[in-house]
């Protein structure tokens, strides 16, 4: 437990708090992260020596935002007529995104019925979960996946059901068959991002179709997180759950600008999906923030129009980061680490350690100065690995690898590996 007079007090008033914001917490997750996964995180945050690097995040000082992205918002703001929006966006931003966002997913778009701007696609993620989800109804996550999944779903005291994401070779997929089991004991969401945070997978056409004929047939609706889906590696495919056959009135397509072109300052994120479930999405949102920040959603014109020279010299920096850190980690011969298809992370698989994810971390954080995010966080069986964001000053990074695999190893050798 922290030694950090701060926390413990933070701590100590978690004692109190109400039962949904215990369930925030995930007090769950303590059989593999030995307290809830928010008091984990707290007590991890404790050992943080001074000016330690972060790896949960994009580095937005080597990855600057590209140059429109200022340039559209300072034109906004210089018209004060434009500080507010309807709830769903700007008009003249929503018939643009209606075009661009339509032709990248290959779906019809109505800009008046299926699309809804929010403050980052975590506010899309919350306004869409709440706009579906009641109390004891039962949805499927991924294990791993996005932390806020469950943590957003407990919060909403929703029953929440696990199935494990296998790589079968090169083409990861979820176990369909407990997928299926799923369905059957009725759940009715699927909530997954895609690409996968964070092992970076990408499923094929194939699996993604799989997905879909199963969810037609018990009637449930997929919530696709794309947030990375631009940023894929080796000239990867991408199927967009929202364009196979039959599912436009089953899909929610979450988008964003903020990781690939280092916008989440800028708080936006898309969704697109069937107008009922939008209707709902508006709902919701006017309880929260109101609207996307209004300036801000015109930086989304020129997003996905003007942008592909810079994004293909965005992907070889992303792409040459990949394999710097899969050359470093691979000096670890008991470490397994599958190169991604998308995202900026790695995942690395210490479970030969057999060490708890939060004493590996606490040891990288310690020894290292490096953050990184406990495989606990992404699932209960998750455990036995971490995330790290390479989206990093090339140099910077490379020195932080170095130390990071030094401290694996000193672990390794006391485990007697």
């Amino acid at each position: 437990m922290t030694t950090n007079p701060i926390m413990r007090e933070r701590l100590a008033m978690q004692d109190n708090e109400p039962d949904r914001i215990h369930r925030l917490q995930l007090p769950e997750r303590a059989a593999i992260a030995g307290a809830s996964a928010r008091r984990a995180d707290l007590d991890l945050l404790a050992q943080a020596p001074k000016d330690f690097l972060d790896t949960t995040h994009f580095d937005t000082i080597r990855f600057p935002p590209p140059a429109w992205a200022l340039d559209s918002f300072a034109k906004a703001a210089k018209d004060g007529q434009l500080a507010y929006s309807p709830y769903r966006g700007n008009k003249v931003v929503l018939r643009s995104l209606a075009e661009t966002v339509g032709r990248f997913l290959g779906v019809k778009i109505d800009p008046e019925r299926n699309i809804i701007l929010t403050p980052g696609t975590q506010g899309a993620l919350f306004a869409a979960l709440s706009s579906l989800v009641d109390r004891e109804e039962r949805i499927t996550l991924i294990d791993p996946d996005y932390l806020f999944y469950a943590r957003m779903a407990r919060f909403l005291d929703a029953d929440v059901g696990y199935v494990p994401l296998h790589f079968n070779q090169e083409n990861p997929s979820p176990d369909l068959d407990k997928l299926e089991a799923e369905f059957k004991k009725g759940s009715k969401y699927l909530v997954l991002s895609h690409p996968n945070n964070p092992t970076g997978a990408v499923f094929d056409r194939g699996t993604v179709s799989a997905i879909c004929k199963l969810a037609q047939r018990y009637g449930v609706t997929i919530l696709a997180d794309e947030l990375y889906s631009r940023l894929l590696h080796d000239d990867r495919a991408f199927p967009h759950f929202a364009a196979e056959p039959g599912m436009s009135d089953r899909v929610i397509t979450l988008l964003g600008p903020s990781k690939t072109e280092s916008l989440s300052g800028y708080r936006l994120g898309v969704v697109v999906g069937p107008a009922h479930l939008v209707d709902r999405m508006e709902n919701v949102l006017s309880l929260t923030s109101l609207r996307a920040p209004a300036y801000s959603q015109h930086i989304l014109i020129p997003w996905l129009r003007d942008d592909q020279e810079w994004l293909a010299t965005r992907l070889r920096e992303f792409t040459a980061l990949r394999e710097m850190t899969v050359t470093k980690f691979q000096k670890l011969p008991w470490l397994r680490l599958r190169p991604q298809a998308g995202t900026a992370y790695a995942w690395p698989d210490i479970s030969k350690l057999e060490l708890p994810d939060a004493d590996v971390a606490g040891a990288i954080l310690r020894d290292a100065g490096v953050l990184v995010s406990p495989g606990y966080q992404f699932g209960p069986q998750a455990n036995g690995h971490f995330r790290v964001c390479y989206a990093r000053d090339e140099a910077i990074w490379s020195s932080a690898l170095d130390r990071m695999v030094a401290v694996l190893q000193k672990l390794a050798r006391s485990r007697g590996l």
